[in-house]
């Protein structure tokens, strides 16, 4: 199959991936409703054909905390990436890097910082939870500094984990010890491109930032127990001054839906902030990223820089969050199908998708660069 589209590349991980991977990456909170949402409204979205304008000459290029960017994206963070691809953090960072765009590291990803960034040509974004170990945070933000990671993702919408039905009907989640283990072994032999290529050469398969806080216990329904017990459900804001007392570099914190708490996000003087609803895997029911996103850009555009992530499927998409107010975005699974279907080739050439389907929707709205993209271009603003 020949990939042209996010679609086809989530086609493709779907034929490469085990079952229980491919849900994980796939699947959303409770019904999925909010899953659905953040795609549709933002496909909903009409813009403003105009015409017989110059633009010939297309800027993608953008700034974003200093760092210049050849797109408005950055590649999110996602936790167990490194599972869809050998080793596929170190694929994904070697591939944001040639195109030109930041990779951010997840808390909970299989490869270690130590490894991304040996594989990496320049510094990374991380991302990191409010933990019940203050320490351990203390000790990954010191980590971050000392492998000059530029900036900070501070997730605050994870203080337990949402309810994924998909996880508990594959076995990734609710099926401890020996019968979880092999339904997912018996998963994985069903797939095997994948198993020789992951499962036996990918090894080792651990939380690489947090394999040594887990006694020694390092399979995957390992890792959902340490989250349940170590995700901290007593964080409020003023938690957030020990991050920022310990991170000299900008913080941008994720996770934010209304207009209030972007506003106390801007009081405690981060950033930046990505509004998001975790890609449709906590709180079902919630606001889609489309629908929460401007109101956000109203209250607080001119205090911090605001980003945004969820439902976007095509550089189509890219145009229309920066023209709901969005300096840049987050790509989540767009990057993880990729990853999943052709490893670092894959994600290399999404980004190049992304960034054909971008020239064309700003040539077609007769906009030239990045920041001309504004809610004028919005048919039903």
């Amino acid at each position: 199959m020949i990939a042209a589209s996010i679609a086809d590349y989530r086609e493709l991980a779907r034929r490469r991936l085990p079952r229980f991977l491919f849900e994980y990456i796939d699947g959303g909170s409770y019904a999925e409703v909010t899953l659905g949402r953040n795609v549709a409204d933002l496909q909903d979205i009409a813009l403003r054909q105009r015409v017989l304008r110059d633009v010939s000459q297309i800027d993608l290029s953008t700034e974003l905390f200093g760092q210049k960017l050849a797109l408005p994206v950055a590649l999110a963070p996602i936790g167990l990436a490194g599972l869809n691809a050998r080793r596929g953090e170190c694929q994904a960072v070697r591939a944001a890097e040639s195109r030109g765009v930041p990779f951010t590291l997840s808390t909970v990803s299989a490869c270690s910082m130590a490894e991304v960034a040996a594989a990496a040509g320049k510094p990374f974004w991380f991302q990191l939870y409010m933990t019940r170990d203050r320490g351990f945070m203390r000790e990954m933000l010191q980590h971050a500094a000392a492998l000059c990671c530029p900036t900070l993702v501070f997730t605050v919408d994870m203080a337990v984990p949402g309810s994924r039905y998909r996880d508990v009907h594959t076995g990734l989640a609710g099926a401890p010890g020996l019968k979880g283990a092999m339904r997912r072994t018996l998963q994985g032999a069903m797939k095997p491109k994948w198993a020789w290529d992951v499962g036996i050469r990918g090894r080792p398969h651990a939380l690489g930032n947090v394999v040594h806080k887990m006694d020694g216990k390092t399979g995957i329904e390992d890792f959902f127990a340490w989250m349940r017990g170590n995700f901290d459900p007593t964080i409020c804001w003023r938690d957030l001054d020990f991050i920022r007392s310990e991170w000299k570099g900008p913080l941008v914190i994720k996770g934010l839906l209304d207009p209030e708490d972007a506003r106390e996000a801007a009081k405690l003087g981060a950033d930046g902030i990505v509004v998001s609803n975790h890609g449709g895997r906590q709180l079902d029911g919630v606001l889609s990223t489309a629908k929460a996103l401007p109101p956000i850009v109203d209250a607080v555009g001119d205090r911090l820089t605001v980003l945004a992530d969820g439902g976007i499927r095509s550089g189509l998409d890219v145009v229309r969050m920066i023209a709901l107010g969005a300096k840049g975005v987050l790509l989540g699974r767009a990057w993880a199908f990729a990853l999943a279907a052709r490893g670092q080739a894959g994600v290399e050439h999404m980004l190049r998708l992304i960034e054909a389907e971008m020239r064309v929707a700003m040539a077609l709205t007769s906009v030239t660069s990045i920041a001309e993209i504004n809610r004028s271009i919005l048919a039903n603003r």
